[in-house]
């Protein structure tokens, strides 16, 4: 499920590096606040795979919807007069920051995890060993 985010990430990736598309002036902005509620959406799909929550149908409606409600605010923005894709970027920047946050956590504790868990397995694999050689020590002194 995980592969998902990451596969639609690099899909746009590669389509935008073989488009060579390129904008000016305010077009910029919304294509800009559009990359960055992408983003967001693909990170917000990573975490929610690590949280054992993600669901497809959630995934792509949100990354639609975001995207195309962040391009009404940066357009709605420009036709009064402010620059409300400052705001856009802004909290796309910060739940970006957020997402990414949270994913670390997780990836550093599943590295933990797995390393306490090698380190178990190889203390059990000595006692056993340690064990099994006292065992036959007690044995052989039997035998005597």
């Amino acid at each position: 499920m995980i592969l998902i985010p990451i596969a639609c990430l690099m899909i746009g990736a590669l389509i935008a590096l073989v488009l060579r598309f390129h904008a000016d002036g305010s077009a910029a902005q919304y294509f800009a606040v559009a990359c960055l509620a992408g983003l967001d959406t693909v990170l917000g799909g990573i975490r929610s795979a690590h949280e054992n929550k993600f669901q497809n149908d959630v995934f792509l409606t949100g990354f639609f919807t975001n995207t195309i409600i962040a391009f009404i605010i940066a357009w709605l923005g420009d036709q009064i007069g402010i620059n409300l894709y400052v705001v856009v970027a802004l909290v796309f920047g910060m739940r970006i920051f957020n997402n990414l946050s949270i994913i670390r956590r997780y990836v550093l504790q599943n590295y933990i995890d797995l390393v306490s868990r090698h380190k178990r397995k190889r203390q059990e694999a000595e006692a056993q060993k340690e064990s099994s050689q006292t065992g036959a020590l007690s044995a052989a002194e039997g035998v005597e």
